[in-house]
């Protein structure tokens, strides 16, 4: 069964620039140039919710693994977390010199990276909004950074045409990719953390082994390709491009499987959902659309194969197009079969009560980082009304 729109999403009074979808798939997140973040409900006859704050274009929107959080960067220097409640709190920081175009969470919810036109990467405590470094070796616009499945690595795009992979502990660049012919929109980690795939403005798609620091495959296309996401199992990438369409790659075959059609203008943004089921997309004509998946479940149980040649997605063939990223897929859930059914359930009850926790915790920092500042404001306030009183004073005294 093909890929197919499940609902469309209309609110937005400018191009969408980015989507995430909240880990339990409850919520859609999404970030436009009308300088909103708008999370919607996947819950039918659901309202959304608006949330103000920025000052300029929403360029980058991601959720924190608990859910209870939303990160977003804007046009206006700033980044803010929002809690994704009806009241729609949020702290800013002062994030960068310039425009902030990427925001992701760490897979342990702890760190945050930045990417900005000011050509640095930066990385971030979530609890606190406190700065811990700053990489910056890009020599243009840096135009997404994301951390590693384990968090050990982060890699960033950069309109210098290059993409970078950094050590977080050494806070050193272990390698640049200058295979790309224009500037690279996108970058992000294969979900076992061996490859990353980036797209650009040269059209192309292209997927290293970050191991030995070697192209795996090549995709050559027709329009510029702004944004990019790997299915969690990892045999599949979709892209969104310049020419409105989505296309979904087989890794496995090193082929164009699907192009899909539903946007009127450019594509500007994809994403698919934790578990893979669905993929969100936004583009220009303001418009955010949610498709279901509709892979074959057995498609996932392959390990991934060395291919000698990957078709492009124009259909000539692509260059040096071998992926062996060690995957094994959701058929190993069947090996932990030695295991009871009531140690399994405990595991799970165990795990979802860790989540709530950190879940909880993500809101009662946030709730504290929204008081300081309050008081923060609270005491600029009173010493600018001292300031004003002993002025009077002073004024009449001579």
């Amino acid at each position: 069964e093909d890929p197919s729109l499940e609902r469309h999403f209309k609110g937005h009074r400018d191009a969408v620039t980015s989507v995430d979808f909240s880990p339990n798939k409850k919520q859609l997140a999404s970030g436009s140039m009308d300088s909103y973040l708008m999370v919607w409900s996947m819950k039918p006859q659901m309202r959304a919710y608006r949330f103000v704050g920025h000052k300029d274009a929403v360029l980058c929107v991601h959720f924190s693994p608990s859910g209870h959080l939303v990160a977003s960067g804007s046009r206006d220097k700033t980044v803010r977390l929002w809690i994704t409640s009806a009241k729609g709190e949020s702290t800013v920081f002062k994030a960068h010199t310039a425009t902030v175009r990427s925001v992701h969470f760490s897979n342990d919810g702890q760190s945050l990276v930045t990417a900005s036109d000011d050509k640095t990467v930066k990385v971030w405590t979530v609890h606190r909004q406190k700065f811990l470094f700053s990489l910056s070796q890009h020599i243009n616009w840096v135009r997404c950074a994301r951390f590693s499945p384990d968090g050990r690595l982060i890699v960033s795009a950069s309109d210098d045409k290059t993409v970078k992979l950094w050590d977080k502990t050494s806070r050193e660049c272990i390698h640049s990719f200058c295979e790309h012919g224009g500037f690279v929109n996108h970058v992000d980690f294969h979900p076992t953390g061996n490859c990353i795939a980036a797209g650009g403005t040269d059209s192309t798609v292209k997927l290293w082994d970050i191991r030995m620091n070697r192209l795996l495959q090549h995709y050559q296309g027709n329009s510029v390709v702004n944004s990019l996401s790997f299915h969690p199992s990892g045999n599949y990438l979709v892209t969104a491009s310049n020419d409105s369409t989505l296309k979904i790659l087989d890794l496995l075959e090193g082929r164009l499987l699907y192009t899909l059609h539903g946007h009127q203008g450019p594509a500007t943004c994809v994403a698919f959902s934790r578990d893979g089921d669905l993929f969100a997309s936004g583009g220009s004509d303001e418009q955010v659309m949610v498709w279901k998946t509709n892979f074959d479940a057995a498609d996932y149980g392959d390990v991934v194969k060395p291919q000698k040649y990957g078709s492009s997605v124009d259909g000539t063939h692509g260059t040096g197009s071998e992926i062996d990223c060690g995957i094994h897929h959701k058929k190993t859930k069947t090996q932990d079969s030695g295991r009871t059914h009531e140690q399994q359930e405990e595991e799970t009850s165990l795990t979802n009560t860790l989540e709530h926790i950190m879940g909880q915790l993500d809101v009662l920092t946030q709730t504290v980082s929204i008081l300081e500042q309050r008081l923060t404001l609270t005491e600029d306030k009173l010493k600018e009304c001292l300031e004003n009183q002993q002025k009077i004073i002073q004024n009449k005294t001579n």
